[in-house]
């Protein structure tokens, strides 16, 4: 499988943070944003990956992510030249996605919780589409899944005003082939987006979409607005000095998943042994530096 992150958009919710920074660049407390939805595809083994963001922006993420031998991957980048929709993020990469299934994750997107790389590796070579739900206390803001009965997806809205159920649907999508054809066949919404719900909804209407609701230990945060970037970070802050152990951290997912071994690791942490997250992949190899 291959492996989409779309860190494009405007982050005009973000002003005037994002006026001169992309938004995943901006830390989650001690990290850059795009780590942690990089983390995730890690961790569900997925090793060829395109970042697509914006012409201004590319520079930065090429500094900062290389091509990601570093990492045991494989990264390529790819311009979109307007935010117009998730589902174009699968139109900008089709020539990197080939014929190959894929994920899509929002490169604001903090995911976290026991045993989710194992669940996301389950579904790396879907037949048809699979989508996540994530139970919510307000789901307005999101698409949202509706189930019948028998725990079958039934509808699917994008941020209606009176949602038939709390479970939003998260900006991680796992895809067969058929997904950029439906990408392009879609019309664009009222507000000018090829929207991923719209792809999905095709995937629903024809008998291929399957979701999968996170359990009730996972949690998923997005960080569209200051207060929900603040919100994460003190997550992450909280989650990270209580444990011992961090989130969003792609040298740690890698070398857990083996793409990359003890050696590689630690020349990845000697650089930054000055800092607490040096130290911490240091510690991993169970050296500790003199602080």
């Amino acid at each position: 499988m291959r492996g989409i992150v779309l860190a494009g958009g405007t982050g005009s919710r973000l002003w005037p943070l994002t006026r001169a920074v992309c938004k995943q660049l901006l830390p989650v407390f001690d990290k850059p944003m795009v780590y942690y939805p990089l983390t995730t595809l890690i961790m569900a083994g997925i090793r060829e990956i395109l970042i697509v963001t914006s012409p201004d922006a590319l520079p930065a993420f090429r500094h900062l992510l290389g091509d990601g031998s570093q990492l045991g991957l494989r990264l390529e980048y790819a311009v979109q030249p307007r935010p117009e929709g998730v589902a174009q993020a699968l139109l900008v990469g089709e020539s990197f996605i080939g014929d190959e299934p894929v994920a899509l994750i929002l490169g604001d997107n903090v995911f976290h919780g026991v045993g989710l790389g194992e669940q996301l590796s389950s579904h790396t070579d879907p037949k048809g589409g699979r989508i996540f739900a994530h139970r919510v206390a307000d789901s307005r803001e999101y698409g949202v899944v509706e189930f019948d009965g028998d725990g079958r997806a039934l509808s699917l809205e994008e941020k209606p005003r009176h949602p038939r159920s709390p479970f939003a649907i998260p900006g991680l999508y796992f895809y067969d082939n058929q997904a950029v054809e439906i990408a392009r066949a879609i019309r664009p919404s009222d507000r000018g987006e090829l929207e991923i719900t719209a792809v999905n909804t095709e995937y629903l209407r024809l008998g291929q979409l399957e979701v999968t609701v996170l359990e009730r230990g996972v949690a998923w945060l997005d960080t569209g607005t200051v207060q929900a970037m603040a919100a994460a970070s003190e997550f992450v802050r909280v989650i990270e000095e209580r444990q011992g152990l961090k989130i969003g951290c792609v040298e740690e997912a890698a070398w857990r998943r083996g793409f990359i071994d003890d050696e590689q690791l630690r020349a990845l942490a000697e650089p930054l042994v000055h800092s607490g997250y040096g130290r911490y992949l240091m510690e991993l190899l169970g050296t500790r530096p003199a602080r």
